[in-house]
């Protein structure tokens, strides 16, 4: 049971003293005390000072007192032996008014409250049977100036009877309210609103609106009208005494609660409400009798068994029975009044008997929480701790997290895994203390049952060893027991942090059987799975994938907000040093990770490879350990990726791959096509590893391994070419040749060393003449002669010298050759001499006029003219084919027949002058007659289109005179010279802003009006 309280009397009737206690009252260090003949006794109670507290000065101070302490004293003041001829039933004081409150012989009176004279008998209030004071601070609702109201409520009979005070001056007039039976008691549960306990129901009472409202309820609290009132009837339980029905009613009582709540009870029923009289909706408590007294001392709600001596302490949340006191005869309790002050904080209240008054002392409330979690009572640890302030503990929160954390290891021991481990989840626990309760295929060497086996395992070498050596040195042995001491302590000090209690509590949880086996561990791993999946996400907060820490400013330190939660999922607080601070974070995060590996494999397994293509910590040992032993080699594959170990994925990938289909193990990894995906998906910094593993997937499938290098990829066209080229070109040179013509071709590189490479390329194939078939060597020409046509940073001297000049094959490339150098008239003799052939002379020159027509149109920046372009802009290519064809060097003869096809096609674009004067005497002006009339359509085609251009500009400058003089015919639009203005007095211009005036003005084409001197600003 708690020891929430200790009862320590402080006034004891003498024996010889024949009176009886019949009230109390205390109020600062004053206590009242009403007797039975009408006397009233002044006490002081002299606080015990703690010589601890008060060396260390009020700082020292708790917010509650300690059960050790010294009880305190009261001294008797004094003693007003006439301050009522009868017995003095209730006292109260209204301090704002200096004024003490007496109830006595059925008659209400005000008392000076210092002097404790008689100052006014309220004579309204004969036949009164009891009276309730409220003190509020009110604001004025038209100056909004607060001040403080004293109500006293007055029970007559069926009448209540209200006074107030205001700022302690009393308002002359009373307030009556009239109910429908006798009133028993009053409490307030506001400060404009009164619970009136009345013979058989309870009513609120609003003294601001005089609204009388009834309470329905149970049993014998009351209900709606025509119903019977408790479980016997209109009659209250002890009301039944051995001998049948009779006996005294049970009073109705009422007690406020924190949060605005209050309770109701009368016999054995209880109801909660709030302030505006509504049930809440909660169970009864169980009492067995009806209790005499009910109070609130925050935060427990106290209940006095009269007829049993006792007093009850229960929790105003769960109602559970916390405590319960021997207290002889006792019949009153007297808490202060809450809504004055809560600096009381629970203590100091008071329980008094006909000759004994006790004043109940409270143990500090860390002590109280401490006491249940040690009991074992943590719902009611937690819930006292929800009802407690911060500023009445130490590190609330804190504490709060700690038990829960208790609570859920309990439900997991219960084998209530999904409620543990959402509570778990809801205080952010260290992954650490959650997964030690698992066993080792979850937890690994972290779990309670591998840590008991080990030390098992270690006494007994430890007892080997002390029989083996049982004659060794002194300093060996001392070694042994230091190193074995400082063992022991690190693993108490972890077991008591995480509350374990060391390596007892883990025997004890093994032996009892809570490590969950069998279905019950399919359960359990299955509800540790969200918990560590939203650890990893915590966790994300503040570890970048590469073990930095994160921050958003760019300094490497975390904000107090981030350092709290990041401890949270750590099983010790962070130490100081940054560095250490993101060890452990990157140690808690590596062992989530691989726990949350091992439950996917032992639950999940397909769950496992998902894990893998995300930044994760997995221990890489113990994945490769589970997935090699389930072979698992695909996923395998994917967890290297993810933690960029490459080398030992490609070296898996090679061995699967090479396997012949009688020793396949994984479909999946056979063949180099997974080698070959692999290899793409690997950045240009890995290039050793990619020309390394590439080998052996070009031996096997050429154009499939080709694709690590040509794939339409960001990490293919970032690999350095140079390397691959040099690769490739070890390799096959028709790879190199593939390899080239990717780059250049479809990524447009235009590094000459390739493009000089890949021409290289192409003369050595033809040099070689290593071909399959024909097909293969006119394709291979074929590109040879593409490509030095359309490659342009080659460099044509150092391709003509490996060009052969007697070999038929190579004569058309060295013709391409000598275009590119500008050497246009040995570039024709190849195709008119050495080829014969006269269509491929006359694209040669259509190809080289086309050039430089176009050129000439669009000169290119940065180009410098030459001699052979001076040569170019007085003779025509077209000339000096057909001086090759007419006037031929030896030994070759003249051929009429291409030349005068030619002059037919292309002789209005020679010289005539130098034409006529290649073309020999013997040649009959017959077979000139297509020339000639070239020439003159030429000729005619120039005349018209000068005639045409210049009727055309000649019709272009009548339509734009027409505009300006009629204008364009368009609505609104231009009018020519037969628009006008209109200047009015208060149009300005649009230059300078002023009016026109008799001024000279300017009207624009747009019919804008400017001045005209400002027309030319």
């Amino acid at each position: 049971m708690l020891s929430a309280f200790t009862a320590r009397p402080i006034v004891e009737l003498k024996q010889r003293d024949k009176s009886k206690i019949e009230s109390i009252l205390a109020y600062g260090d004053r206590l009242l005390v009403g007797l039975s003949h009408g006397s009233l006794r002044v006490y002081r109670i002299n606080e015990p000072i703690d010589e601890a507290k008060a060396h260390n000065g009020p700082a020292a101070q708790d917010h509650t007192s300690s059960p050790s302490s010294k009880p305190p004293t009261v001294d008797l003041m004094r003693e007003e032996e006439k301050f009522s001829k009868y017995k003095i039933d209730q006292l109260a004081v209204i301090k704002e008014a200096n004024l003490l409150v007496s109830l006595s012989n059925g008659l209400v009176s005000t008392h000076d409250l210092q002097t404790y004279e008689l100052q006014e008998t309220l004579l309204k209030t004969k036949g009164a049977t009891a009276f309730a004071v409220t003190s509020n601070i009110v604001k004025d609702p038209s100056t909004c100036v607060p001040s403080i109201v004293s109500r006293l409520a007055v029970a007559v009979k069926r009448r209540v009877i209200l006074w107030s005070w205001h700022d302690s001056e009393l308002e002359p007039d009373t307030a009556e309210h009239t109910l429908v039976t006798g009133v028993k008691t009053l409490t307030w549960a506001s400060g404009t609103k009164l619970i009136a306990g009345l013979t058989s129901s309870y009513v609120l009472v609003d003294i601001a609106t005089s609204v009388v409202t009834d309470i329905i309820g149970p049993g014998s609290i009351g209900g709606a009208p025509g119903q019977d009132g408790g479980r016997f009837g209109g009659v209250g339980v002890s009301t039944i005494n051995y001998m049948g029905l009779g006996g005294a009613a049970p009073k109705p009582l009422a007690t406020q609660l924190g949060q605005g709540q209050l309770l109701l009870a009368k016999d054995i029923n209880t109801l909660f409400i709030d302030v505006e009289g509504q049930s809440l909706g909660r169970r009864q408590i169980p009492w067995a009798v009806a209790p005499e007294a009910i109070g609130y001392s925050y935060p427990y709600l106290l209940a006095l068994q009269a007829t049993r001596g006792t007093l009850e302490v229960r929790n105003p949340e769960t109602l559970t029975l916390l405590q319960t006191i021997s207290l002889p005869n006792a019949s009153q309790l007297h808490i202060s009044q809450p809504n004055i002050s809560l600096a009381h904080a629970g203590k100091g209240f008071l329980v008094v008997s006909e000759r004994c008054v006790w004043r109940m002392g409270a143990l500090e409330y860390d002590s109280q929480i401490d006491a249940l979690v040690d009991h074992g009572r943590l719902d009611e640890a937690i819930s006292l701790l929800g009802m407690l302030e911060d500023a009445l503990l130490k590190d609330k929160e804190g504490r709060l997290r700690e038990i829960k954390m208790l609570k859920a290891q309990y439900l997991f021991d219960l084998r209530r895994y999904r409620e543990s481990l959402d509570l778990f989840t809801e205080v952010s626990a260290p992954p650490e203390r959650v997964i030690r309760l698992f066993p080792p295929i979850i937890a690994g060497d972290l779990s309670a049952q591998a840590a008991v086996m080990h030390d098992d395992k270690r006494e007994d070498e430890i007892q080997g060893d002390d029989v083996t050596s049982e004659g060794g040195s002194h300093g060996d042995s001392t070694s042994k027991d230091a190193k074995l001491s400082h063992t022991s302590t690190d693993e108490s000090k972890a077991g008591t942090h995480d509350g374990t209690h060391g390596s007892g509590e883990q025997a004890r949880r093994v032996n009892d059987g809570a490590i969950p086996e069998g279905k019950d561990l399919k359960s359990a791993t299955a509800e540790l799975r969200p918990f560590l999946v939203q650890a990893r996400t915590r966790m994300q907060k503040y570890l970048n994938p590469d073990s930095t820490l994160k921050d958003a400013r760019g300094a490497q330190k975390l904000d107090v907000s981030n350092v709290q939660e990041a401890q949270e999922l750590l099983l010790a607080h962070a130490p100081g040093s940054e560095e250490e601070r993101r060890q452990q974070l990157v140690a808690t995060a590596i062992l989530v990770d691989t726990t949350l590996f091992r439950a996917y494999m032992f639950a999940s397994p397909s769950l496992a490879g998902p894990l893998f293509r995300l930044d994760n910590f997995c221990d890489p040992d113990v994945v490769k350990e589970k997935l090699i032993e389930t072979r698992r080699y695909n996923d395998l594959v994917d967890f290297y990726y993810g933690k960029k170990l490459h080398e030992q994925a490609l070296e898996l990938l090679q061995k699967f791959g090479k396997q012949t289909q009688a020793e396949q193990t994984d479909s999946q990894l056979a063949g180099p096509q997974r080698t070959v995906s692999y290899l793409q998906g690997l950045s240009a910094e890995n290039i050793d590893l990619i020309l390394r593993f590439a080998d052996w997937p070009l031996n096997v499938d050429p154009n499939l391994g080709m694709e690590v290098f040509l794939a339409d990829s960001e990490n293919a066209e970032t690999l350095p070419r140079q390397r691959v080229l040099n690769f490739l070109s070890s390799k096959d040179k028709a790879l190199a040749e593939k390899y080239l013509k990717h780059i250049i071709e479809e990524l447009n590189d235009t590094t000459p060393a390739f493009h000089q490479k890949l021409v290289d390329i192409y003369i050595q194939g033809l040099k070689e003449g290593k071909f399959t078939d024909e097909s293969n060597q006119e394709q291979w020409e074929e590109h040879t002669l593409s490509f030095l046509r359309s490659s342009h940073y080659y460099q044509p001297y150092k391709a003509l010298q490996k060009l052969p000049a007697d070999n038929p094959k190579f004569y058309e490339p060295r013709a391409i050759v000598l275009n590119k150098m500008g050497q246009h008239k040995q570039a024709l003799e190849i195709y008119v001499f050495k080829l014969q052939d006269p269509e491929k002379a006359e694209d040669y020159c259509n190809q080289v006029q086309l050039a430089q027509t176009s050129s000439t149109m669009a000169p290119k920046q940065g180009h410098r003219s030459t001699a052979t372009d001076l040569e170019n802009n007085t003779t025509s290519i077209y000339h000096n084919l057909l001086s090759l064809y007419l006037s031929p060097p030896p030994p070759h003869k003249p051929q009429w027949g291409p030349a005068l096809q030619i002059l037919a096609k292309h002789g209005a674009r020679m010289p005539a002058s130098s034409t006529l004067d290649l073309i020999p005497e013997i040649l009959p002006i017959k077979d000139l007659e297509s020339y000639f009339r070239g020439r003159i359509r030429s000729a005619n085609t120039t005349i018209n289109e000068s005639r045409v251009t210049s009727a055309l500009r000649s019709s272009l400058v009548f339509s734009e005179e027409a505009k300006l003089r009629l204008g364009d015919g368009v609505p609104g639009g231009n009018r020519g010279r037969n628009r006008h203005v209109l200047i009015s007095d208060n149009r300005v211009c649009g230059v300078c802003y002023k009016r026109f005036g008799g001024s000279a003005i300017k009207v624009l084409p747009n019919n804008s009006v400017v001045h005209y001197g400002c027309s030319n600003q």
